[in-house]
């Protein structure tokens, strides 16, 4: 596939060269207008009713000066015949005249979210007063050229649905069919993982001339800019961290019972707030007798695909519910509707939840981007140890063939990516400073990590945010990175009830 064309190969070909096999590059970067555009070869293969503006929604301040422009690295610096990739950012320039020469940069979760509308809103933030902001887009993710997003997975996961079919079986067919329409795009699916990508952050600060960032991550990114940290310390002045993914977590064998904790959390909360114990009292021990009672049951459900008058009997079981619950945990708007849901789904009351759970998988693209897979089989599944995971399942039944991740080992088998280099998973000490931010009740990332974290880098100062998920985020975390970016070595003082130092 062309992945650019024939003059910019030819502009930036000088500044690559061989030597004993091994490539030698210079990052370059191409400046643009920040119109970003999505991988075109994407674009022709998105079904026709989900088509949307291709263009990246830049809200531009025009009393801002900004920089975009296209990071220029190999897609797999492990290989001398490596083809080159384009990688957007945005630099949002500080209007005061003695700001501070340490940028802060931001690349988003996931991994294979987009990163660019983070600048949008920090036109409008304190920090910007005082310094830089970069938004760095992920290789792989949305506007990156190019871009890992097929749908031959979104249309087996349906397939599946439609026809009662053996939802594994599928998946993994399903993502036979992505792997070999990515590969046949000439995308070279192993050099997708965190150690590109921070090489790929590394060269990003040397075309700008940076010599002291500040970083900030959200999940799987606070992994990512911890990684960044020990591959490139001197470059690192501070890091801000929001519901921090550790490199060395092995988070497979883990997050289920992040799930289960934050229920429990949530249930302490029914016991002391709820004037309602009938129906809220002991919520995590009858969620979990619920659960592990209804563990191997199958249900059906009565369904019309949007387009069509037959009633179709969808099968599903404990895991679409989970799924459920998971995900309204994981949002901070909609917390406060989870231990209803429970006693609903306690009650035999599913409808309402397996129909939004079917309209998204029939009328949404729910699949992993293909970037994702890529990252979490290189930095996880190759480590992991599915050993521990069955443990876990004999322990608790109705986590037991529950994939809370959307990507795990048998996706991983089939998609064949090698591993992450080894010193990336290991935790290591440093002297940084560090902000971390977490929320009691995160059922992906345990606020455990933050404690974790701090055990190697003693100038780390963790908050833990009460009543809170995954994504701290808002206006009180925001107004703590900005005292923490003044000055990173002074300790923070919460003056907020709900936001305890941890």
């Amino acid at each position: 596939m062309v992945r650019f064309s024939l003059l910019l190969l030819f502009v930036y070909s000088f500044q690559v060269g061989y030597s004993q096999n091994k490539k030698v590059y210079k990052p370059s970067m191409q400046t643009c207008n920040c119109n970003f555009k999505i991988d075109s070869s994407y674009m022709a293969s998105v079904p026709a009713r989900l088509k949307a503006d291709s263009t990246f929604p830049y809200n531009n301040d025009s009393s801002f000066r900004t920089i975009c422009g296209y990071l220029i690295v190999p897609e797999n610096r492990r290989k001398a015949s490596s083809g080159m990739i384009r990688l957007p950012f945005i630099v949002l320039k500080s209007k005061n005249p003695d700001k501070k020469q340490d940028p802060l940069l931001f690349t988003t979760g996931g991994p294979g979210g987009s990163s660019l509308g983070w600048i949008n809103g920090m036109q409008k933030s304190s920090v910007i007063e005082s310094r830089d902001c970069i938004a760095f887009e992920q290789r792989g993710t949305q506007f990156a050229i190019p871009s890992l997003r097929s749908f031959e997975l979104d249309t087996a996961i349906r397939e599946a649905y439609r026809k009662n079919l053996n939802k594994d079986s599928m998946w993994l067919e399903g993502v036979k069919r992505y792997k070999k329409k990515l590969e046949k795009k000439g995308i070279d699916l192993s050099g997708y993982n965190t150690d590109e990508t921070v090489a790929d952050i590394i060269d990003l600060l040397k075309v700008l001339k940076i010599d002291s960032v500040n970083l900030y991550g959200v999940s799987y990114s606070g992994g990512l800019m911890l990684a960044v940290l020990q591959k490139e310390p001197s470059k690192v002045r501070s890091l801000v961290l929001d519901s921090p993914l550790p490199t060395f977590v092995p988070i497979d064998e883990e997050e289920p019972m992040n799930f289960v904790k934050a229920i429990a959390v949530l249930s302490g909360h029914c016991e002391k707030d709820s004037s309602n114990q009938q129906r809220y009292g002991s919520l995590a021990t009858r969620f979990e007798n619920y659960f592990n009672s209804i563990a191997d049951k199958k249900f059906y459900f009565p369904y019309v695909e949007k387009g069509t008058v037959d009633t179709l009997q969808v099968e599903y079981t404990k895991n679409e519910l989970l799924d459920l619950l998971d995900n309204t945990l994981q949002d901070a708007s909609a917390i406060k509707n989870v231990p209803f849901m429970i006693t609903e789904m306690i009650s035999g009351n599913h409808a309402p939840y397996i129909q939004k759970k079917l309209d998204d998988i029939f009328n949404k693209n729910i699949a992993p981007n293909g970037m994702r897979i890529s990252v979490y089989c290189a930095d996880q599944a190759n480590y992991h140890s599915e050993e521990r995971i069955q443990q876990l399942w004999r322990l608790y039944p109705l986590l037991s063939g529950y994939h809370i991740n959307d990507v795990y080992k048998a996706f991983c088998d089939c998609w064949k990516v090698p591993p992450v280099n080894v010193q990336t998973r290991q935790p290591f000490h440093s002297n940084k400073p560090v902000l971390i931010g977490d929320g009691e009740m995160d059922p992906a990332c345990s606020p455990l990590y933050m404690s974790r974290i701090k055990q190697y880098m003693p100038n780390a100062q963790c908050f833990l945010f009460i009543n809170r998920s995954h994504g701290v985020g808002g206006a009180t975390f925001r107004q703590m990175a900005q005292t923490f970016l003044d000055d990173p070595y002074h300790r923070i003082q919460s003056h907020n009830e709900k936001v305890i130092a941890y």
